[in-house]
């Protein structure tokens, strides 16, 4: 019989106690030294800033995204951990509006006028093929109509609303005389989505930081239609 080391070694270690001949089975089998104890598998998570993402339980295999808790079961939709914080507070908020206000459109789409043909026609496409029912200001508003007005008028009629942010709406920003206290509340309300396409948020900041403040998506993270897709589940309320 193999006689234990304790005495002369001591059992100080793990090493020291997988070296016992007497004792090296006995201690294995809690630390993984060939006994069946396996450690519990934890979400990995990476810091990479404001594209970080983290594989939650449920969360998407094919990207290593998280499925947020308004995500059906089965979707394909993989969102960063940035996106599901700096969504998270305007699903609640559509919650709320689908309960009190449940005939309201999905979404508005607030953009730049020249986007009308391009940008914005291509993402209200895609959400309407994404099955979102958007209030497009293109065909509701028309020329000449400031920001903060449709911004007003379409949550007034729609769950959220979406901005559009490209170069040809942060240069035409400055002259649509955006109140800031007025933007405040709205954002305060949690229930504007900006979307930023060709530009960053750094370069909306330079003549919006508060509007810049409040995070959404990026088509440099995401294309059109899986942006869609997002904003799809975003505002869709389930029974």
């Amino acid at each position: 019989m193999s006689r234990c080391t304790a005495p002369v070694r001591g059992h100080s270690s793990s090493a020291a106690a997988a070296a016992c001949p007497a004792c090296r089975y006995r201690y294995g089998r809690g630390y993984g030294y060939g006994g069946g104890y396996s450690s519990p598998s934890y979400p990995s998570y990476s810091s990479a800033g404001s594209n970080s993402s983290y594989r939650g339980s449920g969360g998407s295999s094919s990207s290593g995204g998280s499925r947020p808790r308004w995500s059906r079961v089965g979707s394909n939709v993989s969102y960063t951990l940035a996106q599901v914080q700096s969504l998270t507070p305007v699903r609640e908020a559509v919650e709320k509006v689908a309960v009190q206000q449940p005939d309201l459109r999905d979404c508005f789409l607030c953009h730049a006028w020249p986007d009308r043909q391009s940008a914005a026609k291509e993402l209200d496409d895609a959400l309407k093929a994404a099955g979102v029912n958007t209030w497009f200001s293109e065909l509701d508003l028309g020329l000449g109509v400031q920001m903060m007005r449709a911004i007003d008028r379409g949550l007034a009629n729609s769950r959220i609303g979406l901005v559009l942010v490209t170069p040809n709406f942060i240069n035409g920003l400055p002259n649509q005389g955006v109140a800031e206290q007025e933007l405040s509340a709205l954002l305060a309300g949690n229930r504007l989505v900006p979307i930023v396409h060709g530009t960053t948020y750094e370069e909306l900041r330079k003549v919006s930081p508060l509007l810049a403040s409040r995070t959404g998506l990026d088509t440099k993270e995401d294309t059109m239609a899986e942006v869609a897709d997002k904003i799809a589940e975003l505002v869709k309320v389930w029974a």
